[in-house]
């Protein structure tokens, strides 16, 4: 039996195409909601991690104590850290979803960019600084360039997981497409459970192409070095 044509107990089709065309300004203006919850706390948690990547490879002693607190922050159960933020900003605020999806990011991309500075050959940095290049000019130009890739995979993994972890704010009163979950549980209809589902699964399918495009733009040498091959 095909998945579209699926039965309930009570003989109702599992997903009413015609509640789904009713409803499609709804879905645009969760899934807006769902992309800024989930992707600010990416570009935030980017924004945090590059320098305190670039602070933990200069200085050794400093990536143990960083790397150590943001593991620790991420074992910390979603759902507390959204009840915790909840006393902090209040239910209306999106910061009560933004702020803990920014600290678990850190888990992810700190040792992501750690991990690409330290591939940097020593020899290219060798070779930046005897053309005349400062530490922040190597840094923009050289380092971060050539770790792009290392960068991304874990901005891959981040944004993906922010775009799961977002819809379990919807019991703090943010969620975006968690909204539909709530919906569909409450009133034990399964069509805008499936929806969002759905639509959740879309959202993070077109975020990581997004990153590997952009990752091929960044590193145009790389395809080059493909071709060549």
């Amino acid at each position: 039996m095909s998945f579209l044509t699926l039965i309930q107990d009570d003989g109702e089709p599992l997903v009413r195409w015609n509640w789904i065309s009713d409803h499609v300004h709804e879905f645009v203006d969760l899934t807006g909601q769902h992309l800024y919850l989930s992707l600010t706390p990416v570009v935030l948690g980017l924004l945090i991690s590059v320098p305190l990547g670039v602070a933990s490879v200069r200085w050794s002693w400093f990536y143990p104590p960083v790397f150590a607190g943001a593991n620790l922050l991420y074992a910390v159960p979603s759902l507390a850290l959204f009840m915790l933020m909840l006393d902090i900003t209040g239910l209306d605020s999106p910061l009560t979803a933004i702020v803990p999806l920014t600290v678990y990011t850190l888990a992810v991309l700190i040792p992501n960019v750690v991990d690409g500075l330290r591939q940097v050959p020593e020899p290219v940095r060798q070779a930046a600084t005897a053309m005349g290049f400062g530490a922040t000019r190597r840094l923009i130009q050289v380092e971060l360039p050539i770790a792009v890739p290392v960068i991304v995979a874990g901005l891959r993994v981040a944004t993906v997981s922010s775009i799961s972890l977002v819809s379990v704010a919807v019991l703090v009163g943010q969620g975006g497409l968690g909204q539909l979950f709530t919906d569909g549980a409450q009133r034990e209809f399964p069509t805008p459970i499936i929806a969002g589902i759905a639509l959740t699964i879309i959202l993070a399918f077109s975020a990581d192409l997004v990153l590997v495009l952009a990752q091929r733009l960044l590193t145009p040498w790389a395809r080059d070095r493909r071709r060549t091959a």
